[in-house]
């Protein structure tokens, strides 16, 4: 067994690409579904939280404050296209499409391709009860970056061990 295998950190995956972060935020692949943090286009202080789920590619998207998305009705919204844009340049095309079990049948995916394989099966909205926790996770991840710069482990984070300290 390697000395990574024996040690319990998570390995960080590198971005596929650069992006920018103001028009969405915050982009993860977890819980079964891709679900991130959209900026709205017409108000600075409202966000939404859109997902899309694996496999049915059942869609939600609300602001906040839990109000719904004008635009995803009856299909995603411009927020969910951002969103899968996103995530393909974080997570890059293949990762998410196979995430998300998507199956492009020309080639190459991309996010225009993603975006048009699941709109095509006519996908339902789905609840928007995880709103509250990608949030709740967006807000978090902003809490560390009020941090300053430390190399010192982070108290909160204290059950990680130190990448030397294998048994």
């Amino acid at each position: 067994m390697s000395d990574f295998e024996r040690s319990s950190t998570a390995r960080v995956i590198p971005p596929a690409r650069p992006r920018k972060l103001a028009k969405v935020p915050f982009v993860e692949l977890a819980d079964g579904r891709l679900q991130g943090v959209v900026s709205s286009g017409s108000d600075i202080e409202r966000v939404y939280v859109s997902s899309v789920a694996a496999g049915t590619y059942a869609y939600a998207c609300s602001t906040n404050n839990n109000r719904p998305c004008g635009g995803a009705r009856g299909g995603f919204c411009k927020h969910i296209g951002a969103l899968i844009t996103e995530a393909v340049l974080q997570y890059g095309a293949e990762r998410v499409a196979r995430y998300l079990r998507v199956d492009v049948a020309d080639g190459e995916p991309t996010a225009q391709s993603l975006h048009l394989t699941m709109s095509q099966t006519r996908p339902s909205a789905a609840d928007s009860k995880a709103a509250a926790s990608v949030f709740s996770r967006f807000l978090r991840h902003l809490a560390y970056l009020e941090l300053p710069p430390t190399t010192a482990p982070l108290a909160e984070m204290h059950w990680f061990p130190s990448t030397r300290a294998v048994a």
